[in-house]
């Protein structure tokens, strides 16, 4: 990964904040590579722009047994003219986490920082959809088992753009 940094030539623009909860579960299965759309932000930005994304949800396991839990964050253009559901998979803005969530433990806090600039090349007057992705996965899955998404949490994106 490289680094990405604001420059002096750009200044906080704007704070985007969402909490509305996209889906209320997560299929568990046996793949770590079918993610859901838990959480979205929708962000006017500018080619270049610096974006300082925090994303924080909460699941529940009321299923028994130990889920293996992967989240990310991943976006794409919405006003790029295609319709939804967007090709995928979306573009990942850095790293993803992960982590178990026992059945003892329950309630799983699920929290990402990333930075981010926007490509050079984005189009003029175009948003970008950051999205909170989530997957479950055991070995001890059975059909219809799903993590709840608690209605906690909030997406925010504090957006730095050139100030001349």
């Amino acid at each position: 990964m490289s680094t990405v940094q604001t420059t002096p030539g750009q200044a906080p623009t704007a704070v985007i904040a969402d909490d509305g909860v996209v889906t209320g579960a997560i299929p568990v299965d046996l793949s770590a590579n079918t993610p859901v759309r838990v959480m979205r932000v929708v962000v006017p930005v500018a080619a270049g722009d610096f974006l300082d994304i925090t994303a924080e949800a909460r699941v529940t396991n009321d299923c028994g047994y130990t889920i293996g839990v992967g989240w990310r964050l991943q976006w794409y253009d919405v006003d790029d003219g295609v319709p939804w559901p967007h090709v995928t998979p979306w573009p990942q803005i850095g790293t993803p986490s992960g982590d178990n969530v026992p059945a003892s433990r329950h309630h799983m806090p699920l929290t990402l920082t990333r930075a981010y600039q926007v490509p050079a090349n984005w189009p003029v007057d175009h948003r970008m959809v950051i999205n909170l992705m989530v997957d479950a996965h055991s070995t001890a899955w059975e059909a219809g088992d799903s993590l709840t998404v608690d209605a906690y949490g909030q997406m925010v994106v504090r957006r730095w753009s050139a100030t001349s």
